[in-house]
């Protein structure tokens, strides 16, 4: 590209790291964009100023919010003795879809990954265990992914958070080997949820 078109080429560079969009589907993205400048870019940019201003992680649980605290946390009608540890804010979404839980939530931020340096310190597990102490939490729901690095989360929390005496459960079937919850549909979210067994 010519060098006019710098600007270009840094935002389909950029646009190429958001998750499934290669090199072609960022070029036609911002090509789009570009096109639609009054209508969909100068608002977008907009957007996504308000939101790296003002969307923060909720000091409680993890979740995204604006202000300190979230929704979830905040709301009177949640069970407080119940909490659902998941992997991302992504994987929140997805039990909300479905409507079947109505407890509170913890993020981790991530999975235990020796391979890749990720250990509990690297994770909300310390703040996990503070709330359980602290929050008269009586089940822990591990809903974290059926893969290697999500199962040796579920051991490593299920070990230190029945050492506090909460019952742990983990999603029962309907989430396949290797799966992750957010790319599964609502009912099948709903089934895990509902058959969730002890660990």
């Amino acid at each position: 590209m010519e060098r006019d078109s710098s600007e270009i080429t840094a935002l389909v560079e950029m646009l190429s790291k958001l998750p499934g969009l290669g090199p072609r589907s960022a070029r036609r993205l911002a090509l789009h964009l570009v096109n639609r400048r009054t209508q969909v870019l100068v608002p977008l940019a907009d957007l996504l100023t308000r939101v790296s201003e003002n969307v923060r992680e909720c000091g409680i649980c993890g979740n995204f919010c604006i202000g300190e605290i979230c929704g979830i946390c905040l709301s009177g009608d949640r069970a407080t003795n119940t909490i659902c540890v998941v992997q991302n804010v992504a994987d929140l979404w997805a039990m909300e879809r479905g409507g079947d839980y109505r407890g509170r939530y913890h993020v981790l931020g991530g999975l235990l990954s020796y391979l890749d340096g990720v250990g509990p310190e690297n994770l909300r597990i310390p703040e996990l265990i503070e709330r359980v102490r602290t929050e008269s939490i009586t089940e822990a729901i591990l809903a974290l992914s059926a893969t290697v690095d999500g199962q040796t989360t579920v051991h490593y929390i299920a070990e230190k958070l029945m050492e506090a005496g909460v019952s742990v459960t983990t999603l029962g079937q309907g989430v396949p080997i290797g799966g992750e919850l957010d790319y599964l549909d609502d009912g099948t979210i709903s089934a895990a949820l509902k058959s969730r067994k002890n660990y």
